[in-house]
């Protein structure tokens, strides 16, 4: 898990302000929080260019360096801040000089989850030429991770399929739009489909259960059903449907927002009518109250990119 603030930024600079539940913010307030976050990250970042995670109350750092999914993710928020119209450019050049630090990390990244977010996340920057080699390279080691474990009906990227699925896909949709290249298209396809045949119901989006994930030749988890997977793989959606433009895509993009209003396996809204906020996923038991950053930052995005 990532520190929750880093998923803000990305939340906050994707469009200008709107509604989303029952929060509007005014556009100095907007301003005010993406200051905020950026100012986190910067903070959270070491000298070698990695960042750190995990924050205590007592606002110290638990750790000397965070997960290589934090980095990718980190790499996310930014190039898509660095993207936005609305952001100011004084903004846009802090996250170019925390990019820039982050630069020589990048080719080291073994994480393959790490990988498919810096593919995202430097396709918003796709006019650097930096970013564009770094694309190319990490789209090219995720191929070559599919390739060692694709076995007959196991179309993955790992023996597993665990956390923030739809980003494998994901990536290499955008590195085809940049690059052109056709294994990366057939691998996105196939593994999106894989992953399809897997969590889309008839009526409705069911993600893999985090207790215990979905292992090769087991069964997958049917819970905890988690926030998270629904707004990535609605993204991922979109971005198939950019391709292919196969308004199939933009029907199971909705389905999965529709997750969140409670056409899911139990039937129950995770939306907090009297907040808006998100909770926390779908137990066995019922919903898990909770309302973790993660949880309402996921459904905010997933709001700004719903198709209409």
């Amino acid at each position: 898990m990532v520190n929750k603030k880093i998923l803000n930024i990305a939340f906050l600079s994707t469009s200008p302000p709107r509604k989303c539940g029952i929060a509007t913010f005014t556009k100095k307030k907007y301003l005010k929080l993406i200051y905020i976050y950026l100012s986190f990250i910067y903070h959270a970042l070491n000298d070698n260019g990695m960042f750190k995670n995990f924050m205590s109350y007592q606002r110290v750092f638990l750790e000397t360096e965070g997960s290589e999914d934090c980095f990718g993710r980190c790499l996310w928020a930014l190039g898509c801040t660095i993207s936005s119209p609305a952001i100011p450019q004084n903004i846009k050049n802090t996250c170019n000089f925390i990019l820039k630090k982050a630069d020589k990390n990048i080719d080291d990244l073994n994480s393959p989850r790490a990988k498919a977010y810096t593919i995202v996340g430097l396709s918003f920057i796709k006019d650097q030429e930096q970013a564009v080699i770094h694309i190319e390279k990490q789209a090219n080691s995720l191929i070559e991770q599919y390739k060692i474990y694709k076995d007959g009906d196991w179309h993955w990227f790992e023996d597993s399929i665990t956390y923030g699925n739809a980003f494998f896909p994901w990536s290499l949709f955008c590195a085809y739009k940049i690059l052109g290249a056709e294994c990366y298209l057939e691998i996105a396809k196939e593994s999106m489909d894989f992953l399809e045949s897997i969590v889309m119901k008839p009526n409705y989006f069911k993600p893999i259960g985090c207790d215990g994930w979905f292992h090769k030749g087991k069964t997958p988890s049917e819970y905890d059903e988690q926030p998270l997977e629904a707004c990535e793989m609605l993204y991922a959606y979109m971005e198939y449907y950019e391709v292919v433009k196969d308004k199939k895509h933009l029907d199971s993009a909705l389905k999965c927002f529709n997750w969140y209003k409670g056409e899911n396996s139990k039937q129950l809204c995770l939306i907090d009518k009297d907040s808006g906020a998100c909770y926390d996923g779908i137990r066995e038991n019922g919903l898990n109250l909770s309302q973790g950053s993660e949880s309402i930052i996921s459904y905010g995005m997933a709001v700004m990119k719903v198709p209409k």
